[in-house]
């Protein structure tokens, strides 16, 4: 093993503060982007919070990063359930990915209700759940709720699908 992989094995945290100082870097590029009008009342502007933010994920890869190389490490969580020992669950997790693939191809065409719930549904029972009646209608009136919520509560447009005009 070369010296530089030496020193660098077991500090997986440095990937971390390189995605941190990338997403950092595209936001400082992006606010400098911005277009700003002349007739702009506010002295603040826009630019600001952008700046800020970019600053502060900058700041926190480098701090992490110097953190890390001096032999800082994250320490696990005690209240994770999870054992590492143990394979992955692929009778849960395809299909997870599935419900959540079908979602993305049919939300254009069947609207976010239909879509909605039926990625909900599919979500429960590839969770194990078998009260099949009880998490239809649960995952109807969250579509529903959701769609409302967004459309009323943020004026966000969720599209309707096949429900276009009854919704």
């Amino acid at each position: 093993m070369t010296s530089l992989a030496a020193r660098l094995k077991g500090r997986s945290e440095l990937g971390i503060a390189a995605l941190l100082a990338a997403v950092g870097a595209v936001v400082l590029w992006d606010a400098s982007r911005l277009h700003v009008t002349y007739s702009q009342a506010d002295a603040v502007g826009p630019k600001t919070m952008p700046y800020i933010a970019a600053a502060l994920l900058l700041v926190c890869a480098v701090l992490l990063a110097v953190d890390v190389l001096r032999g800082g490490r994250g320490e696990a969580e005690e209240g994770e359930d999870v054992d590492l020992t143990h394979p992955s669950d692929w009778r849960t997790v395809l299909p997870l990915v599935g419900a959540f693939a079908l979602n993305i191809v049919l939300i254009d065409v069947a609207g976010w209700v239909i879509s909605g719930a039926l990625m909900f549904f599919a979500s429960v029972w590839a969770l194990g759940s078998r009260r099949y009646v009880r998490d239809a209608l649960i995952s109807v009136a969250l579509s529903l709720a959701t769609f409302y919520g967004f459309y009323s509560g943020l004026g966000i447009k969720l599209p309707a699908g096949l429900l276009e005009g009854v919704l």
